[in-house]
């Protein structure tokens, strides 16, 4: 029986990119059903550019900066790269920029997120913080199809993480970053081995127990 061909994945970045380290990381397991193919960054600081080039990655800024005022034209700059580089799932990966329709619908069923709260709770910034004041007693990660309501697309997996006496949003964030680096390639793999072709396929939920 022929190899499966591995899904071809570009990478939305804005920093340092250690949710992209981990995504090669598993990568580079032959049996893995994705491969990182692109890298793009709408910031040229970004410590991730790094991180995929050491992989000999394709990494590009296109810096939002250069279409003022102008979401679609940035959008369709990007998509040209992705589309050009074959791309088939993209996953946001520390993105900080809100997407249009134009890009959302473009890759609409193909396009993940991760985000460091329990979705549907505290969607949006600053999740860590908005966690502790609330009084939660479980905080955590999500990762998610993109839609174009901000935080709302049908949740994949999860990872919870109790939330300790004495915690800071810094070490609240550091406990659910360390579950986002597990959690994403989890679910990628989970996403691109339902993923026949390039045509998008419902993937079910996956929890995970409670770590801390």
């Amino acid at each position: 029986m022929a190899p499966v061909r591995r899904k071809r994945v570009g990478v939305l970045i804005s920093g340092r990119g250690s949710n992209l380290a981990a995504l090669l990381a598993a990568s580079r397991d032959a049996a893995f059903p994705a491969e990182i193919a692109l890298v793009i960054s709408n910031l040229a600081n970004a410590g991730g550019l790094a991180v995929a080039e050491a992989h000999r990655i394709p990494a590009l800024t296109i810096a939002h900066r250069d279409f003022p005022r102008d979401r679609a034209r940035h959008e369709a700059a990007i998509t040209t790269e992705l589309e050009r580089h074959g791309i088939e799932i993209v996953c946001l990966a520390g993105y900080m920029r809100l997407l249009t329709p134009f890009l959302v619908t473009r890759f609409a069923g193909r396009m993940l997120n991760i985000h460091p709260s329990l979705l549907p709770a505290f969607p949006g910034l600053d999740t860590h913080a908005r966690a502790l004041a609330a009084g939660v007693k479980l905080h955590g990660c999500t990762v998610h199809l993109v839609t174009e309501r901000m935080d709302e697309g049908p949740i994949l997996a999860q990872a919870a993480v109790p939330v300790r006496p004495g915690d800071t949003p810094n070490l609240l964030g550091a406990r659910v970053l360390a579950q986002e680096h597990l959690l994403y390639p989890l679910a990628l793999r989970l996403f691109a081995s339902a993923l026949p072709g390039t045509a998008a396929a419902e993937t079910a939920a996956l929890c995970n127990p409670v770590s801390d």
